[in-house]
Formats: structure tokens, C-alpha cells, sequence
């Protein structure tokens, strides 16, 4: 299995923007969605039948605590490059969740929404948890892109309902909806992928949402977004001309773009290279190096792993980008969880430096405006 996935990092790797130098980024999805409320809505799921447990971000991911952050800061601090950076975590951010109460009262049959910020004041243990954010921000350590307004299939998550679907109506009522297909026992749809489609009708409505997003992040950070990572890597192309006109100049993805299903029967991949441009002049950047501790077995040597992919990553001449997903570094479901995923990070992080003492940090912004200037 390893010798497949570094074959796979070489294939990933071929073509594309080449530099000498060691360049890392950490690009990390998800932050701002709910997804498990708590340890005991996710006991109380899995004694109805509902399970939870066969999904790492259920059993792991939620709103990130100030305590998320503080430890998470502790261990980022610790390492500095060549230059005297600390590792940043470019941290790609879902700015709305649902409004339940609103949604509920007329009948699922139109959608409602509140800034993440809202949500979390309601969350017991978060109100100051923004504050983090901000800190983080200021000191270089955490830089928020654009994840897309919500992290949730709006239309499809409102039909299911209207249907009565049991699973999503105990989720509805415990205010999540984060059920992967392994749970749902439904692999036709995924009802994360906040583009995906089997009606082109719906590609105006994603470009709203999309807009309205932008604008929200804006008022929240203070700063326009200029990366871009879509929901499970699957996007129409129409969407990325909404993009650049709102000012996304940056696309990050896999080594493959999903296509919506509406476009053919079986989902189209569009390959994509570090630094390609498309026709709006935006810049791809593709993840090479995976750290998802909370995503493996802890039989699974995630430091070395990634230490491999870093290698062939610099080996062929490409930065080395991270996909790191926020659920390693959450504790208020799974407290275990936190602990054991930060101290695998400052591990790596300890052996990536004294591997490659000429290491660069930057984040997704810096790295797309590195890639410009060449």
C-alpha cells in the first residue's frame, strides 16, 4: 500500500510549476461547519442505531474550542523556518450553517442561514472561541480561506427531509446533518458536496450561494478570500467565473476535479496541476502530502508516510501542500483524538526540520503569489 500511494504522488506531481526550493503549507478544510455537536448527541445516535461510529469526522469533528486553538497554537509555535515562520495553517472556512429553528417552523420548505459566528455563541464551551481566530490571524499562525457559504447540499438536505427520511430527521433534531454515505447506507448522493448536482438548473442557485459567501466572509474577516477549495473536490466550471468576478484568484484541489453528476452518467475528473491557469486566469494548487491522523488507524505510520510524500514532493521539484483536515485537531468530542493528532504533527514538524533545515512555511496566499511572480 505505501509503494502504491508514493507511485500515486509521483503521477500527482508530473507537470506543472517546478521550484527548488522546499516550500510547505498546511491547507486544512472544514472549519466553521458543525458536524458532531457532542460526545453525548453522538452516544445518543449510535443507541438509536444510527452509526456514527462508522465515520472518523462523526466519531472526531466539530466547532474547534478555544482550547482546539490554544493547543493547536502550542505545538505551531514550538517550529520556525529558514526564514523565522512559524507553520500556518491555511484554514478553509464554511462562513454559515443552517438556521434549524427558522427551517423547522416552515416546514423544510425554505432554507435559512446564520454566520458560523452565531452558531457559535449557541454552542455551550464556544462563545470565545472567535476570539482564537482573531489571535491566530494576527500572529501568522491560522489563515482563513473559502470553503463555501455552508458545507451542506441545501436542496437535496431540504428534500430529504420533506421525505421524511428517518436518519436526517434524528440528525435535524440534534441540529447536524453530516451523515456520510458509510452511515446513510446511500452512496448515490453525499450530502456535504454543497455543488454537486444532478440538475444544471441548480448551477445558478451555487453561484449565488457562492457570492453571498464571499460577501459574508468579507464582513466577518475583514478581508476579501482569494482561495477557493470546493466542498469534496466537486465543482461545476461554471462556477469558477463567479469566482474570479468575486475575487478568487486561487482554486486548491486534489490531483483530480470532480465533475457534478449531471454532466454524465459516470462522474467526470478533470486532471489539475500545481500552478495551471484556467481560462480566468486563476491558479490551481494541488495537494501532494497527506497528515490525517484522525482518518487512519493508529496502526498506520501517518509521520512517515507523509515524510515520504514530502520527499517526492521536493524530489520533483513541487511545494510540498498538506491536506490536513480539521477534524485531527478537535477534542471536545474525542479528546484522545486532539492529544494524539497534535503530538504526530509536532513529530513530523520536528522531523521535516531537521530533514530539510531550508524548509519555507507559507500559506495557500502566499504560495499562489510565489508561483505569479515566476
Amino acid at each position: 500500500m505505501m509503494l502504491r500511494n508514493i507511485i500515486s504522488r509521483v503521477q500527482t506531481n508530473l507537470g506543472g510549476w517546478n521550484t527548488k526550493r522546499k516550500i510547505v503549507v498546511f491547507d486544512s478544510d472544514d472549519w466553521g461547519s458543525i458536524r458532531m455537536p457532542s460526545g453525548e448527541v453522538y452516544g445518543s445516535l449510535l443507541r438509536k442505531g444510527i452509526r456514527v461510529d462508522l465515520c472518523p469526522y462523526n466519531r472526531n469533528d466539530s466547532l474547534a474550542t478555544a482550547q482546539d486553538f490554544e493547543s493547536l497554537f502550542h505545538v505551531l509555535l514550538k517550529f520556525k523556518d529558514r526564514n523565522g515562520n512559524n507553520p500556518v495553517i491555511t484554514a478553509n472556512t464554511v462562513v454559515a450553517n443552517p438556521d434549524f429553528e427558522s427551517i423547522q417552523k416552515n416546514g423544510f420548505s425554505d432554507y435559512q442561514y446564520e454566520p458560523f459566528t452565531a452558531t457559535l455563541q449557541r454552542y455551550p464551551g464556544h462563545q470565545n472561541s472567535f476570539e482564537l481566530w482573531q489571535q491566530g490571524i494576527s500572529s501568522k499562525l491560522f489563515h482563513p480561506q473559502f470553503h463555501g457559504r455552508e458545507h451542506l447540499n441545501i436542496l437535496l438536505w431540504l428534500k430529504l427531509l420533506r421525505e421524511k427520511q428517518p436518519i436526517f430527521l434524528e440528525g435535524f433534531r440534534n441540529n447536524l446533518w453530516g451523515f456520510s454515505p458509510a452511515i446513510t447506507g446511500n452512496r448515490s448522493y453525499n450530502i456535504q458536496a454543497a455543488f454537486d448536482t444532478d440538475d444544471q438548473n441548480e448551477i445558478e442557485f451555487h453561484k449565488e450561494i457562492i457570492s453571498d459567501g464571499l460577501n459574508l466572509f468579507e464582513r466577518i474577516f475583514g478581508y476579501r478570500a482569494r482561495g477557493f477549495v470546493a466542498n469534496n473536490y466537486i465543482w461545476d466550471l461554471k462556477l469558477e467565473k463567479t469566482l474570479a468576478e468575486c475575487g478568487i484568484d486561487t482554486i486548491k484541489s486534489m490531483k483530480y476535479q470532480k465533475q457534478p453528476k449531471y454532466i454524465t452518467e459516470r462522474r467526470k475528473l478533470i486532471r489539475r496541476r500545481v500552478g495551471d491557469k484556467n481560462s480566468a486566469g486563476q491558479i490551481y494548487l494541488i495537494r501532494n502530502v497527506t497528515f490525517e491522523p484522525a482518518q487512519k488507524s493508529a496502526a498506520f505510520d501517518n509521520v512517515g508516510m507523509a515524510l515520504k510524500e514530502m520527499n517526492v514532493a521536493f524530489f520533483q521539484n513541487k511545494p510540498a501542500i498538506i491536506d490536513t483536515h480539521r477534524l485531527n485537531y478537535i477534542g471536545s468530542v474525542n479528546l484522545s483524538n486532539r492529544i494524539r493528532s497534535l503530538q504526530l504533527l509536532e513529530d513530523f514538524l520536528k522531523r521535516s526540520l531537521a530533514k530539510w533545515p531550508d524548509i519555507e512555511f507559507m500559506n495557500t496566499t502566499q504560495l499562489a503569489e510565489e508561483i505569479r511572480g515566476n
